[in-house]
């Protein structure tokens, strides 16, 4: 990747991707081949997953087998299922979890309300479909408004992107009270916990395979992908990149919710 200034001074990639709202990572990326039938069942589970989050490895295998009208063996849906970051909401195997031990903190938010901006803030990461792959989005949301703080897209699973969308969130927002994700192992890394003033901003992790435990970030998904990723077919990286940037950037400005009496997300975060 190479830009340069209005100056005409050469930016480095850094503050390329950092302009473009994207991971590092993803401008070195080599993509690795999916075989065809790899990657129909795994955006069948990713379709399956969205409608029906409760749906452990068993039903998932009932479920896709049915769709496929061919028999899919339960060992590799579950394989695809970790490689997904999928878990069902019942208390069950955490597929998130990289097998070390990690600091988890309970959950805080039974029972509280988010009742003003920077209040509560929630973040997850969710499977994008491609023509011929897939990338992953994580995302950062003001549970009160509904606002989208900060996003981004990565081909891989490595940290690097949540830990980005997460330094931007707290230099263009400040900290909230609190901040809850799940138990997944880059929620749990030294790296992410560092990441939060804990003197301004209480932990707070889902319960093990309860994601409903974080359901207005589930809800985004399924805006998300109903609304955008499931009505087109990215041919590249870049194509996912600029379609769900400028799709976040019309549910933050644009898209009335209901649950906000019409108004849009930035219309209650910034009043």
């Amino acid at each position: 990747m190479c830009g340069v200034d209005q100056s005409g001074l050469f930016l480095p990639i850094s503050a390329q991707t950092q302009l473009l709202g994207i991971a590092r990572q993803s401008v070195y990326y080599k993509p690795v081949p999916v075989g065809p039938k790899e990657l129909a069942i795994k955006h069948l589970i990713d379709e399956i997953y969205t409608k029906h989050p409760f749906f452990g490895v068993r039903k998932m295998t009932v479920a896709v087998s049915e769709r496929r009208k061919e028999a899919v063996n339960h060992k590799r849906i579950h394989s695809y299922m970790n490689e997904m970051g999928l878990q069902a909401i019942f208390p069950g195997p955490n597929l998130s979890k990289n097998g070390k031990a990690h600091p988890t903190f309970p959950y805080l938010l039974r029972g509280v309300v988010a009742n003003h901006p920077n209040h509560i803030w929630g973040t997850d990461i969710t499977y994008i479909r491609m023509k011929n792959g897939f990338v992953y989005l994580v995302a950062f949301l003001d549970w009160f408004s509904r606002f989208v703080l900060s996003w981004r897209i990565a081909t891989t699973l490595d940290i690097g992107f949540v830990l980005e969308a997460g330094r931007e969130a707290l230099e263009h927002y400040g900290n909230p009270e609190f901040e809850n994700s799940d138990q997944g192992s880059h929620f749990t890394s030294g790296q992410y916990i560092d990441l939060w003033n804990q003197d301004q901003t209480k932990i707070s992790m889902d319960g093990r395979g309860r994601c409903m435990d974080n359901i207005f970030t589930e809800r985004l998904w399924r805006t998300v992908k109903y609304e955008e990723v499931y009505l087109k077919s990215y041919e590249l990286v870049s194509d996912a990149m600029s379609n769900i940037g400028a799709f976040m950037e019309f549910y933050n400005y644009e898209r009335p919710h209901q649950s906000l009496a019409y108004k849009t997300p930035a219309g209650i975060y910034f009043n």
